[in-house]
């Protein structure tokens, strides 16, 4: 029998906005989030955000969706476990990262695992053209004057892009395995007991400073609890490849709101370089919007 979770009815919402509205939706939201975290690494530590973010953000996507353990099969836990782990060890990677070295250079960097998920489902000599693109933008930020990148910071961007990519693969996993958002609110559960060790050592009393708590559950909202849920559904009804596409914009919004939030400008060099990974992820995933998507498991 499929999984149990699946019989229910998924009207809400979220199953009647258009998949391309959620995925940018999700896109501003997170990226306005990660800037409003970076302003909390000075008290908390980036692992302190981190854990910060994904209680609350477990806590309402528990209270809004009510999963039940006793109803999930075997494989739906695993895919729980699995994405839980997943989501600690990419927002974890990424914070870090996010210390080092500016929001919207980060997030080009760490764009190279979304783009090897785009190049990967493809054998097109034109893929080649897409994968040097990219390859050469990654290139002009690394070797950037105006910030200095940190050679630490950036590997820990590497690390989160390549958390990235299997974010995206089993996402779409969970979300054909589970209706609604029980599957998400489980994991995000699991994240937080991952991310908690690092979290309490880096963030210690300060959590609970009131501060730190509005920001945390702002954070929450807008950087797990909403763009997860979008991203979730939307993968639902496209295929990897289409969702590639539309995170094209990913660093071109992350590079706004480090402008807005933290006041990071960007010097021409590394504008052409983000412009060089922008155009390269959408190039590459332009042939999948002509794919149909696979539709969701039956009960």
């Amino acid at each position: 029998m499929a999984a149990s979770c699946a019989k229910e009815t998924r009207a809400g919402p979220l199953a009647r906005a258009p998949s391309p509205a959620l995925v940018l939706g999700a896109i501003a939201s997170v990226q306005f989030g990660s800037a409003t975290a970076a302003t909390l690494f000075a008290a908390i530590g980036p692992g302190g955000a981190v854990l910060l973010r994904l209680l609350f953000a477990s806590a309402v996507l528990i209270a809004l969706w009510r999963p039940r353990l006793r109803r999930l099969e075997r494989r739906q836990r695993l895919l729980v476990l699995l994405f839980g782990g997943v989501l600690a060890g990419m927002n974890l990677s990424f914070y870090h990262a996010l210390r080092l070295i500016p929001l919207g250079l980060a997030v080009t960097i760490e764009f190279a695992g979304p783009l090897a998920i785009a190049i990967g489902g493809s054998r097109r000599r034109l893929d080649l053209l897409w994968a040097a693109l990219a390859a050469g933008g990654i290139l002009a930020l690394a070797r950037g004057s105006t910030h200095g990148l940190n050679t630490l910071g950036v590997g820990l961007a590497l690390l989160a892009g390549a958390l990235w990519g299997a974010y995206i693969l089993v996402n779409a996993r969970v979300g054909r395995a589970f209706s609604g958002g029980g599957g998400l609110a489980l994991a995000m559960c699991v994240a937080s007991l991952v991310a908690a060790p690092i979290g309490l050592v880096e963030g210690g009393v300060r959590l609970l400073e009131p501060r730190s708590l509005a920001l945390g559950c702002v954070v929450g909202m807008l950087s797990s609890a909403i763009p997860y849920s979008f991203e979730l559904e939307a993968l639902r009804r496209i295929r990897v490849g289409v969702f590639g596409v539309l995170m094209s914009l990913e660093p071109a919004m992350a590079a706004l709101a480090g402008l807005l939030v933290l006041g990071q400008g960007l010097s021409p060099r590394e504008v052409g370089g983000m412009v060089l990974v922008i155009c390269a992820s959408a190039g590459a995933s332009l042939r999948a919007r002509q794919i149909p998507a696979e539709p969701p498991a039956a009960g």
